[in-house]
């Protein structure tokens, strides 16, 4: 630790001796980023001092801005396959280093913007979240009869209990580039985490993400995942509105109420498309996954016209507004809601839903265990139906 502490004083001291980027004005943290110093009180091993401080060392020697994206590419894919391989190898089977990690590093490049302007900040630091969360990364690699697609997401109500963690997040940990196998059939799985904050989706962050995965026309199932209630939720009708008071990452709210639930947006126009959608996984063959915890085939939704139903077929809801979609209202609900509409509009037939997992309370790698296999085993179920 006394090692790393002088890396960093050196880095600092290194920072005030560049004549040409002295005397620059710290840009304000976000909300997550200033969790930080909470964060480090209840587990400062989440991080990582001393690559911070060689990062910190490599960005105030940058020139100029293509050096600076370059540095940030290399730290993105440095950071994510840092920590997929501890997760994969089981040496820190964990997905809050990475959450943690990543908001550290734009702090410190926040806390020291160089000479950029803030319209280039804001780029390079979009260099930096996307290659970080996997999406330079969906590659293909091997010649196998399937191949699936899967999101996770970040921890989130961080607020509650800042140690909190996402299985979802550690499932596209575990799972991405690696090859499944069942009754002679093989799939290769790529998996991204995507953000817990409303602003993202809004400008059409899942859209951007998700179009290019169906036009090339080579995945065959896309699922969503995000972290749930008591058992594994296929989620069989997402609704369109936003209606949960919990806030995001960014302790925004959704503007929503159950009595009021809202359209969110999409691009900056207000996100077209019919109430209810439904999906496309292949529920049956999904139960089949053996595990610690039931695979429920969930029809539950709210309406503001009849309150909750249990449709059997989407045409039952015609007509109705939604107020929680089978995955209920916030941003797992949305995720998979665009995924389906983006999926329909297209016109692919690509088989797409969302998995809800069991809830975590407080970390417990024994259990994130049991549901990252679960998730993997539902997963070798559904390669044989494709």
């Amino acid at each position: 630790m006394k090692n790393e502490s002088k890396l960093l004083a050196g880095s600092l001291a290194l920072f005030l001796t560049v004549n040409t980027y002295a005397k620059q004005t710290s840009i304000m943290l976000s909300v997550e980023e200033q969790r930080i110093t909470e964060q480090h009180k209840y587990d400062a091993t989440l991080g990582n001092t001393k690559k911070l401080s060689l990062f910190v060392q490599q960005w105030l020697l940058v020139k100029n801005y293509k050096q600076a994206k370059q540095l940030l590419k290399t730290e993105g894919t440095r950071l994510w396959s840092e920590i997929k391989s501890q997760v994969k190898s089981q040496r820190r089977y964990d997905d809050r280093p990475l959450y943690w990690q990543r908001l550290a590093i734009k702090a410190q490049i926040k806390k020291q913007p160089l000479k950029f302007t803030e319209t280039e900040l804001e780029s390079l630091l979009e260099v930096f979240e996307n290659v970080s969360r996997g999406y330079d990364d969906i590659d293909y690699r091997y010649n196998t009869a399937k191949q699936i697609f899967i999101t996770g997401f970040d921890p989130f109500l961080l607020d509650k209990n800042i140690g909190q963690n996402n299985p979802s997040g550690l499932a596209a940990l575990s799972l991405d580039d690696k090859v499944i196998e069942l009754n002679g059939v093989k799939a290769e799985i790529n998996a991204v985490i995507v953000p817990v904050r409303y602003e993202d989706f809004d400008i059409g962050e899942i859209e951007s993400l998700l179009a290019p995965i169906y036009i090339n026309g080579k995945v065959d199932l896309v699922s969503t995942v995000s972290m749930g209630r008591e058992h594994f939720d296929l989620e069989r009708f997402p609704g369109k509105r936003r209606s949960v008071t919990a806030p995001d990452n960014l302790n925004v709210l959704s503007g929503g109420t159950v009595k009021a639930p809202v359209i969110s947006k999409l691009a900056g126009e207000t996100l077209s498309g019919n109430e209810y959608v439904e999906f496309s996984l292949p529920v049956a063959a999904m139960q089949k996954a053996k595990g610690k915890f039931q695979v429920i085939d969930n029809v539950k939704v709210v309406t503001l016209e009849k309150g909750e139903l249990q449709p059997k077929l989407l045409s039952e809801l015609d007509g109705l507004t939604a107020v929680y979609g089978s995955g209920g209202g916030y941003l797992s609900n949305e995720i998979s809601y665009r995924s389906i509409r983006l999926q329909n509009r297209l016109g692919t037939k690509v088989p797409t839903g969302h998995i809800h997992t069991p809830r975590i309370k407080e970390f417990d790698e024994e259990t994130n265990k049991a549901i990252v296999n679960q998730i993997e085993e539902m997963l070798k179920q559904a390669i044989i139906t494709l």
